[in-house]
This record gives structure tokens, sequence and C-alpha cells, in this order.
């Protein structure tokens, strides 16, 4: 008969933000945060000589920079959800998990594949906006590149490394 080993009955804090009615809230606060951002850019970079207005430039940017950096945020945090409750089952440490799913800073390791995941999410959200969201809003390709960076870099999953022994 096979045991099963029920380490993580209380979810990693970043796992919470997947969920109903909180779901809603990270939604929403990627939303202000990507049109703040996107609007800082617009600024910063001097967008207003190749766009019409800043209304016509956030307008055609924003719904694909907060659905595709939700969606690069939902990737990395699959990764620790595979680390942190799967990872009895290919031998890694409980030490190690448990501090994915509860105190990164209670292990160098765990820390380090937590920024991996947050740099895998944050590849993907300069990708999806290089390529894509700003492919036909943006013609030079140097501004292009800085304003994707600037997105991957300030929304990243920066809430991936909260301890979630601070929540419970």
């Amino acid at each position: 008969m096979n045991q099963i080993k029920l380490y993580n009955i209380i979810f990693p804090i970043w796992f919470l933000l997947f969920f109903p009615p909180v779901i809603l809230i990270t939604l929403l606060g990627n939303f202000v945060i990507d049109s703040v951002v996107i609007i800082v850019c617009f600024f910063l970079f001097k967008l207003a000589g190749q766009q019409k207005s800043l209304g016509e430039f956030y307008k055609g940017s924003i719904i694909k920079v907060w659905i595709l950096g939700f969606l690069a945020d939902f990737i990395g945090a699959a990764i620790l959800f595979v680390l942190g409750i799967l990872g009895d089952f290919y031998g890694l440490p409980y030490e190690l998990t448990s501090a994915i799913n509860f105190d990164p800073f209670s292990n160098p390791l765990a820390v380090l594949l937590i920024i991996l995941a947050m740099l895998v999410s944050a590849v993907l959200i300069f990708i999806f906006n290089f390529k894509i969201t700003f492919n036909n809003l943006i013609g030079e390709q140097k501004v292009r590149f800085k304003v994707a960076i600037t997105l991957a870099v300030v929304t990243m999953p920066w809430t991936f490394l909260l301890p979630t022994k601070w929540f419970y």
C-alpha cells in the first residue's frame, strides 16, 4: 500500500494569489501596477512623438500587458508549486520544500529556486511584451526593448519572496 505524505496542508502565500476571491484582488492589483508602469514608460521613454496619444497607447497595450503578465506569473508559480508540493516525489529534502512554501530565507537554495522562478516569469513578461504587445505599437526596437525590460523588472512576481509564515 502506498503511503501519502501531506506535509504542506497550508498553501504558500504565492499560491493563494491564484484562488478566488484572492485572484480578484491579484488581478486588480496587477492591472493597477501594469497601468502605472505603462503610463510611466510612455513619458520616461518619450513615446509621445511615436504615439498619437497616451490614451491610444494605453488602450492598445494594457489588456495584453495585463493578461500576458498574469500568465507569466502563473508559469513561475507553477514551477514553485511543482517544487514545493511535489518535491518529496522528486526526492527534494523536506527542509527545501518547506522553505519554498513557507520561509524562503530559511534555506539559501530555496531563495535561489524562487528567484529562478521569478526570473522565468520576468523573461516571459519581457518576451510577451517585446514580441507581442508592443510589436506594432513601438516601431523603434531599442525603445520597445526598454519598455519591455522595464515592465519585466518592475512587474515580475516579487511576492514570491514573501514568507508565508508572516501571514499565518
